[in-house]
């Protein structure tokens, strides 16, 4: 057994250190550390950043226990982000700095301070609940499909027909599922526990994806149409669930009304709102993809047309009578910027201008797949896919050595990495973002664009752990559809697998894709997590971390949950009083053991095993 795992110094921007709500210029915010009376600090200084100038003045000692100090200092909100760390003054022993990444015994740079931002943060529907993505062309057909006619793009599939990973037909490989089946299965994600369903893009397009769309104007008419849309949402609507859209604002389809216009017509308004080049095909498209020409917003034009007021592509489609809840803005990332140019946030917030003027609680999440925080100040995205500091560092502690899956952007297979190094890859990209921002990240352990959960863990017993993970850290947990139900796939392509609806072993029969068992773990993790305000809001305090091993602490003022995955057989750990409390921890999920010691308690068991508790 370990030595006793004491707590260290911590503060976040939860509500236990942080008032809720959103500060004004002017306001003088209070926030709040705690201090373990062992770490030896003799007082508390809090340093912010005022103008660019910092500055440092002393906190003052707020209550005490017999294990800890807190200590309250005020922030001036002076300008619209204000960053701010804590100064901990050690005596002979030196001194330490406390920022979003732990403490140090030297000096940092600001990027991982603490921050405080004016700009309001994501609806509360979104940081309470659970996405669940759906690729339309995938998760269920409606008896209307079979009416329609076959599009002159696509390569027909049954329905249990594996999907291509690679070759000339992935894009067009098709497999006819429509807004009508997907209004169908409904109940399907109330028995899950799901809060929003997030689809892919339905606009016509020449590809099972439709990320090339030809018009924004209307609905695809091979998944139903305009009517079946607003049906879809209304049918959602009535059973509680938000529902967000998917939108390319970076480009367009070569086939798009636009595009064929700007080409016809030099003289058209169109015109300019492409990227126009020297040398074959003559114009820019997106990663040089002739098919996808890129947007340029130096159109005001363009701006009208797609982002700016009622009237827009995304005003229209949150309006009647469709009424979507929000954007998921495809390679927000890349929107706007070109060469020289940069207009991403000035679209970011005018996007979000939009939609706060159709809809105040509407909500806005970018895709960005490497480092987000240049674009997360809080102004515009609401949140982004969070694939650096969630996706990535999890599936380098998910998966078993030797894996053969492709890891992301990378020309390698995914690397088996211990949990110390994964925890510091989470805490760097987490640190340099508002805690309003990181609180309502989209984490995901997969999407239509990366291999499968199943085939990365490979193993029932992992995805469990990875599943708890997903549940019950700090921001909103992504399901892609089939995860919940065991699909597999290598690759982005191969994972688009269809629904099996009619797979024997749904109904409780014999072996096939729909894995029971997987389903209600994913349910009982997600009514775990909707009955936890501290699963949901709560902060975020890492309380033991090794290689195979990774525990913490969600907190709020009135609830404490703790939260142990094991991916292999591990030592087990001795958790010190001041971290579990006195008194009989409440089981809410796993097998792991927790058992009273010495006034803490120990955590042991075999892995893979998770263990989550309400401490008293």
């Amino acid at each position: 057994m370990r030595d006793v795992v004491a707590p260290a110094p911590h503060h976040d921007g939860s509500a236990l250190y942080v008032p809720e709500g959103v500060p004004a210029l002017g306001d003088t915010v209070p926030v709040r550390v705690r201090v373990p009376r062992a770490a030896g600090v003799r007082d508390v200084w809090l340093r912010t950043v005022r103008d660019g100038e910092p500055r440092l003045a002393p906190a003052r000692l707020d209550r005490s226990d017999e294990h800890e100090d807190w200590y309250v200092a005020e922030v001036l909100v002076h300008n619209p982000v204000t960053s701010y760390r804590f100064f901990l003054d050690e005596g002979d022993a030196g001194y330490r700095w406390l920022n979003g990444r732990g403490t140090w015994d030297r000096d940092v740079p600001d990027a991982a301070d603490f921050r405080l931002t004016v700009h309001d943060g994501a609806p509360a529907w979104m940081r309470d609940g659970v996405v669940y993505q759906v690729f339309p062309d995938r998760f269920a057909r409606s008896a209307g499909a079979d009416g329609r006619p076959l599009p002159e793009w696509a390569v027909p599939a049954a329905w249990d027909d594996e999907p291509h990973g690679a070759g000339p037909d992935v894009g067009t490989q098709y497999y006819g599922g429509d807004l009508a089946g997907i209004e169908e299965r409904l109940d399907h994600l109330l028995a899950l526990g799901v809060t929003t369903l997030y689809t892919t893009p339905v606009f016509p397009g020449r590809s099972n994806h439709r990320y090339d769309a030809s018009t924004f104007d209307r609905v695809d008419p091979l998944l139903g149409g305009d009517a079946a849309y607003a049906s879809l949402i209304r049918a959602a609507h009535a059973r509680g669930l938000r529902v967000l859209g998917d939108l390319t604002t970076n480009h367009t389809g070569a086939g798009h009304e636009w595009f064929a216009r700007a080409l016809a017509d030099p003289g058209a308004p169109e015109r300019d709102f492409y990227y126009w080049a020297d040398g074959e095909p003559g114009y820019v498209g997106w990663l040089e993809h002739a098919s996808l020409p890129k947007l340029s917003y130096g159109s005001a034009e363009l701006g009208a047309r797609m982002i700016d007021g009622p009237g827009s592509v995304v005003g229209r489609y949150l309006r009647e009578p469709f009424g979507l809840d929000g954007w998921r803005i495809d390679v927000a990332n890349m929107t706007g910027r070109h060469g020289a140019e940069d207009r991403t946030h000035d679209i970011a917030r005018r996007l979000r201008a939009t939609m706060r003027g159709v809809n105040p609680d509407a909500a806005l999440v970018a895709e960005h797949f490497h480092d987000a925080s240049g674009d997360l100040a809080g102004d515009g995205w609401h949140a982004n896919m969070n694939y650096s500091a969630f996706t990535r560092p999890a599936w380098t502690w998910l998966s078993p050595e030797g894996s053969a899956v492709p890891y992301l952007g990378l020309p390698v297979r995914t690397p088996r990495r211990g949990g110390r190094a994964v925890v510091e890859t989470m805490r760097e990209f987490d640190a340099v973002l508002p805690w309003r921002v990181t609180a309502s990240q989209w984490n995901m352990l997969g999407s239509h664009d990366t291999p499968r959960l199943r085939s990365i863990v490979g193993s029932r017993a992992m995805v469990e752990v990875a599943a708890t993970l997903l549940l019950t850290y700090p921001g909103t947990p992504v399901i892609f559809a089939g995860d919940e139900v065991g699909l597999t796939g290598l690759n982005g392509e191969h994972a688009r697998a269809t629904m099996p609806w009619d797979d024997a072993s749904a109904t409780g029969g014999g072996p096939g894709r729909w894995d029971g068992a997987t389903f209600d773990l994913y349910r009982a993790l997600i009514a775990v997590r909707r009955g936890s305000a501290a699963l949901r809001r709560g902060g975020m305090r890492w309380v033991h971390v090794d290689d195979d091993a990774l525990v913490y602490l969600r907190e709020t003022p009135d609830e404490r949950v703790l939260v142990a995955v094991a991916r292999a057989p591990w030592d087990g750990v001795v958790l010190h009083p001041a971290l579990v409390g006195r008194g009989e921890a409440e089981r809410l999920h796993g097998t792991l053991d927790l058992a009273p010691h010495d006034g803490g308690a120990r955590l042991a068991g075999d892995g893979p095993a998770v263990g989550v508790w309400r401490l008293p």
